[in-house]
């Protein structure tokens, strides 16, 4: 049995002008291809527990930690997953049925997600009993993205890895978990 536990409750959670804050990720790795050197980028996602489609880890935003750390600590409780976030994709805002309350009553959030090199993959984590985790190529992702604003930040995701793989990015260092100020 994992000794990670998930985060449960709102006692911490953040708001921000009527908005629920979350963090999320688009886990992502590479493996060979069957023609040639070239690499294929796969992308990590997870089913939902409330219908069907499949998600990217995402999660509340808590007062003890900065965005960064709420998007790798949710990437390792839904996906069981570690990394290096290598970029900030964007904030996308959305309308959650099952997140409404007092502080944001009509159920609006927004997601600050960024791009998870994937480095280890756990056998066991928080929401296994709960979670399927799935490796598919971007296209097949689009296509299985449960949410509109997902498929905008995965294609936000592919735009920065191409441009990543051209070299007009160039490389980039992981962007720094732990000393990294509230966004």
């Amino acid at each position: 049995m994992s000794d990670l536990v998930a985060r449960t409750g709102r006692h911490q959670q953040r708001y921000e002008d009527g908005y629920r804050l979350v963090a999320g990720c688009i886990p992502f790795r590479y493996r060979d291809s069957d023609e040639g050197p070239k690499k294929i980028v796969e992308v990590l996602m997870i089913n939902s527990q409330s219908g069907p489609g499949l998600l990217f880890p995402k999660g509340g935003w808590e007062n003890d930690e900065t965005v960064q750390q709420a998007a790798v600590r949710e990437a390792i409780e839904e996906a069981g997953v570690r990394g290096d976030l290598m970029k900030f994709l964007g904030d996308y805002c959305f309308k959650s049925k099952s997140h409404q309350d007092e502080f944001s009553p009509e159920g609006w959030c927004k997601a600050a997600m960024y791009a998870l090199l994937v480095k280890e993959e756990l056998c066991s984590w928080p929401e296994q009993s709960t979670r399927e985790r799935q490796w598919i190529t971007i296209p097949e992702a689009l296509q299985q993205c449960r949410h509109k604003w997902m498929e905008e930040a995965l294609e936000a995701f592919s735009e920065w890895h191409a441009n990543k793989v051209s070299g007009v990015e160039g490389e980039e260092d992981p962007i720094s978990v732990a000393s990294s100020p509230p966004r």
